[in-house]
């Protein structure tokens, strides 16, 4: 059964995540979602994944996503302080973490900053900034303006000036409409409706928006200093990451096995079975 609660961070904010956990703490497969988005984007991974049956399986709404609604200051160091503060609180000693863009990218700064709590990693599309191609690459040319909009941003939310609510985004509801999408379209994926600012901004306050945007773009840490095993899961269509030169980055670890599928870039929502197979063989070298 998965349960819902909420841990409180050190500073008051609140995350809010849910863990399917029969018992005493077992393994631990962690889900990180990526840019705009929250803890629904592995609707079906963990509807279905047999991983349930042995290990405890714990997803969270990143501070400023979803359920954790925050208006202040987040970025990989944020994230990774309530990911560790949370594991704490749940007596979780080590986790496999997955991540798909975003929460890839943050895997590996947790992986460097929190050595001793990861056991492996699970990185679907991780961003690297050589790899970057299309749009994307618009948003690394403004950088230095999503920079210089985000200290004015955090001012006026603190001093109370920003939307009041936003509407929930649920993945399950979206990924439903992608599928309708793709069967009308011979299987051609609806990128427009999954990039757009204009549906992300009405779900996500402005200023963690841009925040997620200097985040996904940001260098990562060294590599060659994280020796926890990674599994990489790469989209042969790459518009936001080169596949090759992904790779090519992806060499720096020190132990990384790579697989390729089929898909643009939503490979949770493309791929839903053969990212869960191969997120379960990888659980399964544990024995």
């Amino acid at each position: 059964m998965e349960l819902e609660s909420v841990f409180t961070a050190a500073d008051g904010a609140r995350i809010a995540y849910r863990i399917t956990r029969a018992g005493a703490p077992r393994r631990t497969v962690v889900l990180l979602h990526g840019v705009a988005s929250n803890m629904t984007r592995w609707w079906n991974f963990v509807g279905g994944t047999r991983l349930a049956e042995g290990w405890d399986i714990l997803r969270l709404d990143l501070r400023g996503h979803g359920g954790s609604l925050y208006r202040g200051r987040v970025g990989m160091d944020v994230w990774s302080a309530d990911l560790a503060g949370l594991l704490r609180h749940e007596g979780i000693e080590q986790a496999e973490l997955v991540g798909h863009c975003l929460g890839a990218n943050l895997a590996l700064w947790f992986a460097w900053l929190h050595p001793g709590l990861v056991s492996g990693l699970v990185l679907i599309e991780p961003m690297f900034r050589a790899a970057i191609t299309g749009r994307m690459t618009r948003v690394l040319h403004l950088r230095p303006v999503l920079a210089a909009m985000v200290r004015p941003l955090l001012a006026l939310a603190a001093g109370g000036v920003h939307r009041g609510s936003l509407p929930p985004l649920d993945l399950a509801e979206l990924d439903q409409v992608a599928y309708a999408a793709m069967a009308r379209t011979n299987g051609s994926f609806p990128t427009k409706r999954f990039s757009s600012p204009v549906h992300e901004l009405r779900i996500l306050p402005t200023v963690v928006y841009l925040q997620d945007l200097l985040a996904v773009t940001d260098p990562l840490p060294d590599l060659a200093a994280i020796n926890a095993p990674a599994l990489a899961l790469l989209s042969s269509g790459g518009i936001f990451g080169d596949p090759g030169t992904t790779v090519r980055c992806l060499a720096a670890l020190t132990d990384c096995r790579v697989e390729h599928l089929d898909a643009v870039h939503w490979i949770p929502t493309e791929q839903p079975l053969a990212m869960r197979e191969a997120i379960e063989r990888w659980c399964g070298r544990h024995g």
